[in-house]
C-alpha cells in the first residue's frame, strides 16, 4: 500500500527568528518605537563619546562662526616688527676714551653724559687763543688812549695858537690903523715943510714913524704866518688820530677773528664730552675706556623708549580698506598675556619692493603676478611694557 508523503505544515514547523518577515507599516504610518528601543537611543547619546563629539562640533562652529565674523570685521598681519628711531653717536674729535659713564640697556636722561674724550689739548689751545684775545684787546686799549691823548693835545694846541693868530691879526690891525695915521700926519708935514710952517727934523720926524710902523707891520706878518703854519700843523696831527683809528679797527678784526677760532676750539672741548640728545636706553656700545676713536668713529647706539612705533606689512588687496585713525591691536610675542593697543599713523605711499636691494627685472617677458606689501605706520596708544625695536609683533586692524 502506497503511502503519501504529505508536505510539511507551514504553521507546524518552526522557522528561525531572523528569517521571520517583519511586518511592514502601510505607507504615511510611522512606525512606532518602543520605551525601551528609545531608552537605548538617549543611552547612546548621553555616552562621554557622544557627547565629547557634540561638543567638539557646537565649539568648532561657534569657533567658525567667530573667525568668519572677525576675516570680515578685522584685517590680520602677522608680519609686524616693532621699529624705533636708533640714533648712532659718534665722535667729531679724534682722542682717547677717558671715560664711558653707560652701559648696555641703561636708561640716560636727555643731556646726560655718555661718553668723555682727551681733551686736555684743546683746553690748552683754548688757553692760548684767550691770551692772545686779551692781548689784542689790550694793544686796542692803549691805542684808543693814545688816541684820547692825542685828541686832547691836539685840541689844546690848536686853541693856543689859534688864540696866537688871533692876538697878530688884531695886532696887525691896530698897526694898520697907526701905519694910516702916520702916512696921514707924514703927508700934512711935507705939506707944511714946503710951506717952511715947519724944519726938516719934524719932517724926518714923521717919516721915522711912518718907517717903525711898517718894519712893525712887516715883523708882525711874519708872525702872523708862523703861528698860522703852527695852526695848520696843530690841526695836521687829526691824521695822526686816523692812523690811530685804522690801527683800531684793523686789531678790532683780528680779535674778531681769534674770538672766531675760540669759538671753534670751545665747541671742540665741548665735543669731547658727549651727552645724550633725547632721554633713551643704551642699546650697543662699540668702545672701551682707553680706546682711540677717530672723528665720525660710531661709539654707541641708543634709542628713546617712548617713542617706539610697529610697522607692519600689509599686502595690497587690504590696504584699501585701512583708514588713518583705525584702532588696533597688537600681539608682542614676548609679551603673550599683556594686551598693546595703538592706531593706524601712516599708509605706505610705496611697496616693499621698491625698497629692496636686488631689482627684479623680467627681461624674458615671462610674468607672474604676486600680491606685494604696503608698510603701515602704527602709533602705540596703550603700551603695559616697553618694546624693544625688532621684536615681532601680530596686529589686528579693525576696519569697522
Amino acid at each position: 500500500m502506497d503511502q503519501s508523503v504529505s508536505p510539511p505544515d507551514a504553521k507546524s514547523t518552526p522557522q528561525p527568528a531572523s528569517q521571520v518577515p517583519r511586518a511592514v507599516p502601510p505607507v504615511g504610518i510611522l512606525p512606532r518605537v518602543s520605551a525601551g528601543r528609545r531608552a537605548g537611543i538617549v543611552r547612546a547619546l548621553l555616552r562621554p563619546r557622544s557627547l565629547g563629539i557634540a561638543a567638539l562640533l557646537g565649539i568648532a562652529l561657534v569657533y567658525g562662526g567667530r573667525e568668519l565674523h572677525l576675516r570680515l570685521t578685522h584685517v590680520y598681519e602677522y608680519d609686524a616688527r616693532v621699529t624705533a628711531d636708533v640714533v648712532t653717536i659718534s665722535s667729531r674729535a679724534d682722542g682717547w676714551v677717558t671715560d664711558l659713564a653707560v652701559r648696555e640697556g641703561m636708561m640716560v636722561e636727555a643731556g646726560q653724559v655718555l661718553v668723555k674724550i682727551d681733551d686736555r689739548v684743546a683746553k690748552l689751545r683754548v688757553g692760548a687763543l684767550q691770551s692772545q684775545v686779551q692781548e689784542v684787546q689790550a694793544e686796542r686799549a692803549k691805542l684808543r688812549a693814545e688816541w684820547r691823548l692825542s685828541e686832547s693835545q691836539m685840541d689844546a694846541l690848536t686853541r693856543t695858537r689859534t688864540s696866537a693868530v688871533v692876538v697878530r691879526e688884531k695886532a696887525l690891525a691896530a698897526l694898520r690903523s697907526d701905519l694910516d695915521l702916520a702916512r696921514l700926519e707924514l703927508e700934512r708935514s711935507t705939506t707944511l715943510f714946503s710951506s717952511r710952517v715947519i724944519n726938516e727934523r719934524q719932517l724926518q720926524v714923521s717919516q721915522a714913524a711912518v718907517s717903525k710902523l711898517e718894519s712893525q707891520i712887516q715883523q708882525l706878518q711874519a708872525e702872523h704866518e708862523q703861528a698860522t703854519g703852527s695852526l695848520e700843523e696843530a690841526k695836521s696831527e687829526s691824521y695822526k688820530l686816523g692812523v690811530i683809528d685804522a690801527q683800531i679797527a684793523a686789531l678790532a678784526h683780528q680779535e674778531a677773528n681769534l674770538e672766531a677760532q675760540l669759538s671753534q676750539q670751545l665747541v671742540d672741548v665741548e665735543d669731547r664730552t658727549i651727552k645724550s640728545p633725547v632721554p633713551a636706553v643704551i642699546d650697543r656700545t662699540f668702545v672701551l675706556p682707553g680706546e682711540y676713536v677717530a672723528s665720525g668713529q660710531r661709539i654707541l647706539l641708543l634709542h628713546n623708549p617712548d617713542e617706539v612705533w610697529v610697522e607692519a606689512n600689509i599686502k595690497e588687496t587690504q590696504v584699501g580698506k585701512l583708514k588713518l585713525g583705525q584702532y588696533v591691536r597688537v600681539s608682542v610675542d614676548a609679551y603673550p598675556s599683556d594686551t598693546f593697543e595703538g592706531k593706524v599713523a601712516r599708509i605706505g605711499s610705496a611697496t616693499t619692493a621698491r625698497f629692496a636691494l636686488l631689482p627684479t627685472p623680467n627681461p624674458s617677458g615671462n610674468f607672474t603676478k604676486i600680491t606685494q606689501r604696503v608698510p603701515v605706520k602704527v602709533d602705540m596708544v596703550k603700551m603695559p611694557k616697553p618694546l624693544t625695536p625688532g621684536m615681532m609683533v601680530e596686529v589686528e586692524i579693525d576696519i569697522r
